[in-house]
C-alpha cells in the first residue's frame, strides 16, 4: 500500500468530455483569432447572405403587391362596368323624356296627324272599303274630319268617312274601323310601352353592353 503513489488531482470543468476509459477529450476552442484573409471571406458570406434574405423579402413583398394591385383592378374594373351601365341607363331615359316632350308638343299642336297618318299608311287596304270610321277627342272631331278628308283625297279613296266623338279618348288619340279592321293610337300607351321596351332592354343588357377598352386598346392589348 505505501508504494502507491498518489498522482495530483485535476480539475475539469464544465466542459470537459471523456471517453468511454475515461481519457480526457480536449474540447474544441472556438477560434478567437483570424486571420484578414478569415475576416474578408466571413465578411463577404455574411453580406451574401443578408443580400439572398433581403432580396427574398422583396420579391414576398413585391408578389403581395401585385395580388392586391389585381384585386383592385378588379374591383375597379365593375365598379366602371356599373357606372357606364348607369350612364347609358341614364342617356337613354333622358332621351327618352326628350322625345316625349317634343312628341308632346307636336300632338298638342297638331292633334290631328296620327289620324291622317295612319290612313295614309292604310290607303292601299282600306281602298276599297265603303265607309271609314273614325273616333276621337270631343274637342278634335272637326280637325281629324279635315285631316281625314284630305289624307283620303291624297290617297285617292273615295269613300265615305265618318267622325264620331269618344269622350274616353285623350287628346291626340282616335281609332279607325272599316268594318274588316281597325287601326287605334293612344300617346300614352305608346309612350308607356316604349318606356317597358326600354327598361327591358336594359336589363337584358346588364353590365356586358360593350367592352371598356376603346378599339385603339384592344388592338395594342
Amino acid at each position: 500500500m505505501n508504494d502507491i503513489v498518489a498522482s495530483p488531482a485535476r480539475k475539469f470543468s464544465f466542459d470537459t468530455v471523456f471517453e468511454d476509459n475515461g481519457r480526457v477529450i480536449a474540447p474544441v476552442r472556438p477560434k478567437k483569432v483570424f486571420t484578414p484573409e478569415e475576416v474578408e471571406a466571413i465578411r463577404r458570406e455574411a453580406f451574401a447572405e443578408g443580400e439572398r434574405s433581403a432580396t427574398a423579402l422583396a420579391q414576398q413583398a413585391q408578389a403581395l403587391a401585385l395580388q392586391q394591385i389585381a384585386a383592385a383592378a378588379q374591383g375597379a374594373l365593375g365598379g366602371l362596368a356599373m357606372v357606364a351601365h348607369e350612364h347609358r341607363a341614364g342617356s337613354a331615359r333622358l332621351a327618352l323624356a326628350a322625345a316625349r316632350k317634343i312628341a308632346d308638343a307636336a300632338l298638342a299642336r297638331f292633334p290631328e296627324a296620327p289620324v291622317a297618318a295612319a290612313l295614309d299608311a292604310l290607303a292601299r287596304e282600306v281602298e276599297a272599303v265603303p265607309r271609314l270610321v273614325a273616333r276621337c277627342a270631343p274637342d278634335q272631331v272637326d280637325s281629324v274630319r279635315e285631316a281625314l278628308q284630305a289624307a283620303a283625297h291624297d290617297a285617292g279613296y273615295p269613300g265615305q268617312i265618318v267622325v264620331r266623338a269618344d269622350p274616353n279618348l285623350p287628346a291626340a288619340a282616335f281609332v279607325l274601323d272599316w268594318g274588316d279592321g281597325s287601326a287605334a293610337f293612344d300617346p300614352d300607351a305608346a309612350a308607356a310601352r316604349v318606356a317597358q321596351a326600354l327598361d327591358e332592354a336594359l336589363a337584358a343588357e346588364g353590365f356586358h353592353a360593350e367592352s371598356l377598352n376603346t378599339p385603339n386598346e384592344a388592338d395594342h392589348g
